[in-house]
């Protein structure tokens, strides 16, 4: 019942596809969430897709709470500048490589934005993505790969013209050969290459660190800027990101997620002599009423804090290690071929042989088991990432529930 009056009012019932889960007779109706579990219509559960990786320190959590409570007695909308988004900005000069950054209000405007600024600056027109990296919702990246090391791009929604389409050449990821001959062939037309350095939303793929670095050199050898996707990885696999991890510096970075605490926020940013091509330093347009929203801040704020700490890391990391490591274990017993990624407090679960290495190996693996899977473990109090297109995250709060979690696999394991 409620799930029809809620088709009557928005398309397909949702805001938002993924959460449909159209293996099901109806999604998910939350109802309040804590720590590492969310309360909905089915109960309680075990959280692992934790708003899609948004949740690190784990529901509701009392630093963040406060904060924006502290903020709401103070007012919620100014329109003007803060001293805590000065200090929140400063906060993320701190850790990360970037010069000067914007704040704006999600993943898909830090990408966009990123992208129109890397064509400001360098005058040229045409980006490359890569094959399962996913970068937000607007036309120039909503575009998928074709057969072949490489293809133009074929819109992935109705509505993005094909004339656009054109301007973003798609190659394999973790394929450094064909990555290389698309980018030489393109020459002093390409602008920007954007991609996640930790391929996570296309199941979690572990990039090739040298194929990293030749499109790290690729791109300063053409004049091009290479754009880090960190909106999942940033602050979520360190203080420092992906960029850290692997020691390689883009040109600019996005940011969102775990870094507005689940508030909305998105940020793009990078080298002080591209920023100050923003405007109102410069010509490449950006303005929001709600950029840098004081209750985002807040929230951000929080997060940030709690994170220099340190044990945020050190807690959610063995959680999803511990995770991985007991569910390989136990699908093998149950006579299951999986493979099992995991990296920092990321991790996901395919149904194959051999190893995930790419996308083509996320395709191949057996989806409607890994929904099987799913549904079973829902009956066992526990919610993964509705697909293996999707990552599985922990947080802070989940060392607590690991026992109970492998307890709910063995039960799902034993009636797949």
């Amino acid at each position: 019942m409620f799930f029809e009056r809620a088709k009557a009012v928005f398309p397909g019932g949702v805001n938002s596809p993924a959460r449909a889960l159209k293996h099901l007779p109806a999604p998910l109706v939350a109802k309040s969430a804590s720590g590492p579990y969310l309360h909905t219509d089915r109960g309680r559960l075990v959280d692992y897709c934790l708003a899609f990786g948004a949740v690190i320190l784990g529901h509701n959590h009392p630093a963040v709470r406060e904060a924006v409570a502290r903020q709401l007695e103070r007012g919620w909308i100014y329109a003007l500048l803060t001293e805590e988004e000065l200090e929140f900005g400063e906060g993320i000069k701190r850790h990360t490589s970037i010069d000067k950054l914007r704040i704006v209000n999600s993943g898909t405007e830090a990408t966009m934005n990123a992208v129109r600024l890397a064509r400001g600056y360098t005058k040229r027109d045409v980006i490359i993505k890569f094959d399962g990296n996913f970068h937000g919702s607007h036309d120039y990246v909503l575009i998928k790969a074709g057969s072949g090391a490489a293809t133009w791009g074929i819109p992935t929604s109705a509505g993005i013209p094909q004339e656009v389409a054109k301007l973003t050449a798609v190659a394999p990821y973790n394929d450094t050969n064909a990555f290389l001959k698309v980018a030489r062939d393109l020459g002093e037309r390409l602008a920007a290459v954007i991609l996640e350095p930790i391929a996570a939303n296309f199941g979690l793929i572990p990039p090739d660190v040298e194929f990293l670095k030749a499109v790290r050199e690729e791109t300063s050898r053409l004049g091009a800027l290479l754009i880090f996707d960190e909106v999942v990885t940033g602050f979520r696999v360190g203080l420092g990101g992906a960029q850290s991890l692997y020691g390689i510096k883009p040109d600019l970075i996005t940011f969102g997620k775990v870094i507005g605490g689940g508030f909305p926020i998105g940020i793009f940013g990078g080298r002080g002599e591209i920023m100050d091509m923003v405007a109102p330093s410069g010509p490449v347009y950006n303005a929001g009423t709600y950029n840098a929203h004081p209750v985002s801040i807040a929230a951000g704020l929080a997060v940030l804090r709690e994170l220099e700490k340190g044990y945020v890391y050190t807690s959610a990391d063995q959680a999803a290690r511990k995770l991985a490591e007991g569910i390989g274990d136990i699908a093998e017993r149950a006579g299951f071929d999986v493979v099992v990624k995991q990296i920092s407090s990321m991790f996901q679960i395919y149904f194959k042989r051999g190893d995930v290495k790419t996308p083509q190996d996320v395709r191949e693996s057996d989806e409607k088991l890994y929904l099987k899977l799913h549904e079973k473990l829902l009956k066992y109090g526990v919610y993964l990432a509705p697909s293996q297109y999707e990552t599985n995250f922990t947080s802070a709060s989940h060392p607590e529930v690991v026992e109970e979690t492998l307890a709910a696999f063995e039960k799902a394991f034993r009636e797949l």
